[in-house]
């Protein structure tokens, strides 16, 4: 009876795997070794345990991937997962390991395993920092299930990455960054923790579909935001929202003079950046329109030393108004006056102080965040809201009185005005400059 039994069991196993390989989806991973992968980077072990492959946290050693051999383009990818605690994971796609690139450091997306922190967003390995970050969908954290099986889905095809967490959507982004690349599982550093040595991560069912995968392809995701990482464009899904660009990537349309200066002189297009020249004497630029209630989105990034702004509710008093501060707070002097860190990276400029330091991407583009909505206005640096105030009341008339600003008429008054972009003598580089308008 017992013979009988696992007969039947044996058959039932092989019928199912026939019907998905017959389905178009291939097992990544054996249950048995590991065929088909390699280790690349760091130390850390793994192992195949009851037909579970396993990751365990080691001392003293970097990042360390198991990575497919094989590359892969479009792709459904399923898998199961489950975390020990004070582990941080992650499952590499489109991901690539070349000698040239920090001497063969695995980099690329990550979709993301932390429990401490998030799962289940995407997170430019090694690169670019958070492509889609916890802050762009705050509820999807209650997906992950501690302790146990999480089932993780992600759809690679094109442009689009998106990533499922136990049925639930937890990331959504048009990129072009990585089009191929291996697929990896990660076990991430523990450096000197030795509280930490030993615990694991556990992946099953690990399976991939590469081909007529349209059919399979889940509808589109309307309860969390779309994030757009391809420079100068608006998306079809950004556009039905009411983005449009605020820079066409081309030319200086939409943009003039704030003075009376030749902002041709210093104010470049080129390669889909728009730059100011140090020392061009090129001056401030302005948008023609005005703008009220809006959400601001910029790309900048900064040379060594280097000083700007991104300035808003720009009226009667020329060039003056309110202002997300761009700087190199390490090596500009301005970054130690004004009034505790006042006039730091994404502070509101000799008013509200921020800590945008702490989330600031060095030599790399950051994403200058700014909402509108009234009276009240919001700085985000990188994904994180960094300062948050209301003008109009005592507390704000407060603030300005302590400022630069407390002698400047009707300073940030009146309802709206233009955006302006500083020339501060230093060399800045913008992208991406897009808004939308709110009710």
């Amino acid at each position: 009876m017992k013979k009988a039994l696992f007969t039947a069991l044996a058959v039932m196993c092989c019928l199912v795997g026939f019907s998905a390989e017959r389905d178009g989806w291939k097992s990544l991973f054996n249950g048995k070794n590991l065929r088909g992968w390699v280790k690349l980077n760091g130390n850390a072990e793994y192992r195949v345990e009851k037909g579970e492959l396993v990751g365990v946290s080691t001392l003293n050693t970097p990042n360390t991937f198991l990575a497919t051999e094989q590359e892969y383009d479009d792709f459904i990818l399923e898998l199961e997962y489950k975390v020990d605690e004070g582990v941080n994971s992650g499952v590499q796609i489109r991901s690539h390991s070349k000698p040239e690139y920090k001497n063969g450091t695995v980099y690329g997306y990550q979709c993301e395993i932390d429990p401490a922190a998030f799962c289940g967003g995407i997170y430019d390995e090694a690169r670019s920092g958070w492509l889609y970050s916890l802050a762009d969908v705050p509820q999807a954290q209650s997906a992950f299930k501690r302790g146990e099986w999480n089932k993780m889905r992600v759809e690679a095809v094109g442009e689009s990455v998106r990533v499922w967490l136990n049925g639930m959507p937890t990331a959504d982004i048009i990129c072009d960054k990585d089009m191929s690349g291996f697929i990896a599982l990660q076990v991430h550093t523990i450096g000197s923790n030795a509280e930490l040595v030993g615990r694991t991560i556990r992946w099953r069912n690990v399976r991939i579909k590469t081909e007529n995968i349209a059919k399979e392809l889940s509808p589109e995701i309307e309860t969390i935001p779309q994030r757009n990482h391809i420079p100068n464009t608006i998306s079809s899904r950004e556009a039905a929202e009411g983005w449009a660009l605020l820079w066409n990537g081309k030319d200086m349309s939409g943009w003039k003079s704030n003075s009376d200066k030749d902002f041709h002189k210093g104010w470049v297009c080129e390669d889909g950046v728009l730059s100011i020249k140090a020392q061009s004497s090129a001056g401030d630029i302005i948008t023609e329109r005005k703008y009220h209630n809006f959400e601001l989105s910029i790309d900048f990034k900064f040379t060594e030393g280097a000083n700007s702004g991104i300035k808003y509710f720009i009226g009667e008093n020329g060039s003056v108004g309110c202002e997300f501060q761009i700087l190199d707070d390490e090596r500009h002097p301005d970054a130690n006056r004004g009034f505790n860190g006042n006039r730091r990276l994404g502070s509101l400029y000799d008013i509200i102080p921020a800590q945008g330091w702490a989330h600031t991407r060095k030599g790399d583009w950051n994403t200058a965040r700014i909402v509108v909505k009234g009276e009240k206005v919001e700085h985000w640096l990188n994904g994180v809201k960094i300062l948050s105030y209301e003008k109009g009341g005592d507390m704000w008339q407060a603030l300005v009185s302590h400022s630069k600003f407390a002698n400047v008429k009707n300073f940030a008054g009146g309802d709206g005005g233009h955006i302006l972009l500083q020339d501060h003598n230093d060399l800045v580089h913008y992208r991406n400059l897009k808004i939308k308008e709110l009710k």
